[in-house]
């Protein structure tokens, strides 16, 4: 999901997996998702985010104010048209966290296989052009069930 924090945004959020722990952490947070039910059950447990409902994909505009986050959070989420808008919502110096699938995911026998939902390789790190990269890694991640996984922090220029 996309989240947008200091004001932040969650894109995306579903029932809040990440959100939850953004608001937790004491943060200002939007959370944007299609879904009312799982929007419902993010307000439930975390009462101060605000929760919008919006189909991101269906006209591939994102209904909030350019240059108006601290930072922009994204999990597990992808949809390349929506790539500039995402950069655009930062304010100067607001930040950009991006994690999400790539194609060696598919090797894995688990989680997305459409092309539509996985970064080839050095593809993240390049989507953001107006941002300075601080730091970018992309491979398996450790655990019980290792992903194939990209991973963005980004920052708009001051």
């Amino acid at each position: 999901g996309l989240l947008v924090c200091g004001c932040g945004c969650s894109f995306a959020c579903g029932r809040g997996r990440n959100a939850r722990a953004v608001w937790a952490a004491g943060l200002p947070l939007l959370g944007i998702d299609r879904d009312p039910d799982a929007l419902r059950e993010l307000v439930a447990a975390a009462p101060g985010v605000l929760a919008v409902r919006a189909d991101l994909e269906a006209r591939d505009v994102i209904p909030l104010r350019p240059g108006a986050f601290g930072a922009v959070l994204v999990f597990r989420y992808l949809h390349r048209p929506l790539l500039p808008a995402i950069e655009a919502l930062l304010r100067p110096g607001g930040w950009l966290l991006y994690e999400t699938f790539t194609v060696a995911q598919r090797a894995l026998g688990r989680g997305p296989r459409s092309p539509a939902f996985l970064l080839e390789p050095g593809e993240l790190r390049q989507s953001f052009p107006g941002l300075l990269v601080e730091g970018f890694e992309e491979g398996l991640s450790a655990g019980e069930r290792p992903e194939a996984l990209a991973r963005l922090a980004a920052r708009r220029p001051d």
